[in-house]
């Protein structure tokens, strides 16, 4: 059972009473005493086990591992954990449903905090659709194409795109990706070497460049557990701070540079270069593998390709946080000014003045309409927005195990029995089953981090008598 220190879960509400949710309930033949939208009625269980706390995320965690789908996966931890608040009774179950979406999605929804991570992302997402359509991205790439020749130059080449690119991963890889692939062929890289380029250059540089979409998601996450630790910390800068001891992300680009520079290949991949350059099939034979066609962020044909439309954006976008973080820092040191900073205004600031910069290029040169420019800006912003579903639900579920105690509940029966020094690998482990079987780094983050920080927190640095003090 939980603590006496913790509040009681029968008194803790999920919402404010709303008359459509009333309506609902007496449509139902529900009493009118209960509503959707307020489930801690009279029903709930006075003694609810502990250990359904640990319910919602695992649901969340085996549904994903099962049906390999991260947005079914969330709603349904968010949904078991609901109806565990509203007492596990058939009206119960139905008070959460409703719950679901008019409590617990709308509170993560109306916090300033996650709209202005949402907002930047979406607007760092649209910067990148502008500069891609008016040929800024496609003239960074034919800069460095100039240099690639043999087939090391070639990888050379490739990798050194997907790391200039280190602003969003999807554009990493669906410029790189096309824009490399004619020049890969030619010099006899296997597609399967192509591949694997991009794909160990977009998700690790993204995780650990200090202005991309990935950031904005992981404060978005890292800031609702800093507030529920009661901590007087930049979410940014702890993240900032957590670069160096990414290993994963710097060790698979370093592993990428070895193999390249050495020329080493190992296994099916080393099978596949000796395809492509005895017989010139770059290719396995079989079905041609499905190809998904990103037109709509194509650069006109008509218009010249000029890389600076890139750079200059991106430039903007860089310096403007730096300048926004030291104009919003006090302090006299350069680590206390960044610690005290507005984070989130300076990266809104940055996205901003970034999507201004691109435009003005854009319609400044007439590459673009304006039409087309806001265009581009929509179709940019499309692409993050399943991201931003999967960070919404991410938030949602995160309330849901904050009023089960999940964390406090976990620590309760790690403290003692886990030692510390286990915890990263642990940690990892589980993370990566999880998006091997589901496929998205995103929704592996989403599901982990709102009870892995808390969870890190207590066995380390808060560590206390009583783990539910600090929660």
């Amino acid at each position: 059972m939980f603590p006496e220190s913790v509040v009681p879960i029968a008194d803790r509400t999920i919402g404010r009473g709303a008359a459509a949710a009333m309506l609902w309930a007496l449509a139902l033949g529900i009493p009118a005493s209960v509503s959707a939208a307020d489930v801690a009625p009279a029903a709930l269980p006075a003694h609810l086990p502990a250990w359904f706390s640990l319910v919602p995320p695992l649901a969340a965690i085996v549904i994903a591992l099962l049906f390999r789908s991260v947005v079914p996966a969330l709603m349904a931890g968010i949904w078991i954990g609901a109806w565990g608040l509203a007492g596990l009774t058939p009206v119960g179950a139905w008070q959460a449903l409703l719950a679901t979406v008019e409590t617990f999605l709308l509170e993560a929804l109306s916090d300033r905090d996650h709209q202005s991570v949402i907002v930047f992302s979406l607007l760092i997402a649209g910067m990148v659709g502008i500069v891609s359509r008016n040929g800024g991205m496609q003239g960074v790439v034919q800069k460095i194409r100039r240099h690639a020749g043999s087939p090391r130059r070639a990888q050379l080449a490739t990798s050194a795109l997907g790391i200039g690119i280190f602003f969003d991963d999807y554009a990493n890889t669906m410029i790189v990706g096309n824009a490399m692939r004619p020049l890969t062929d030619a010099a006899r890289v296997s597609r399967e070497k192509l591949a694997y380029l991009v794909d160990s250059t977009a998700a690790p540089i993204a995780s650990v460049a200090f202005v991309t979409t990935w950031i904005g998601y992981e404060v978005g996450l890292m800031e609702d557990a800093i507030r529920k630790l009661g901590l007087d910390e930049s979410a940014y800068m702890m993240l900032l701070r957590s670069i160096p001891y990414s290993f994963y992300p710097w060790l698979a680009l370093a592993f990428l540079l070895m193999v390249v520079f050495s020329g080493r290949d190992f296994g099916a991949m080393r099978r596949a270069e000796v395809r492509a350059r005895e017989t010139g099939r770059v290719s396995a034979e079989g079905p041609a593998p499905v190809s998904v066609s990103e037109t709509a962020l194509d650069p006109v044909a008509s218009q010249p390709q000029r890389a600076f439309n890139a750079l200059i954006p991106v430039l903007v976008l860089i310096v403007s946080v730096i300048g926004g973080l030291w104009a919003t820092g006090e302090g006299e040191t350069f680590n206390e000014i960044m610690g005290t900073a507005d984070s989130y205004k300076a990266l809104l600031w940055g996205s901003t003045l970034s999507v201004v910069a691109a435009v003005g290029l854009s319609l400044g040169q007439r590459l673009l309409t304006l039409d087309e420019t806001v265009e581009a800006l929509v179709d940019g912003m499309k692409r993050l927005l399943y991201g931003m579903i999967i960070l919404a639900l991410s938030w949602a579920l995160a309330g849901v195990t904050e009023r089960l105690d999940t964390a406090g509940y976990l620590v309760s029966l790690l403290q003692e029995s886990l030692p510390v020094a286990v915890l990263p690998a642990l940690v990892f482990l589980i993370a990566a089953a999880t998006s091997f079987a589901t496929g998205t780094s995103w929704g592996t983050m989403g599901i982990l981090m709102p009870l892995v920080l808390p969870l890190s927190w207590n066995m380390t640095l808060g560590g206390s008598a009583d783990p539910y003090a600090v929660l």
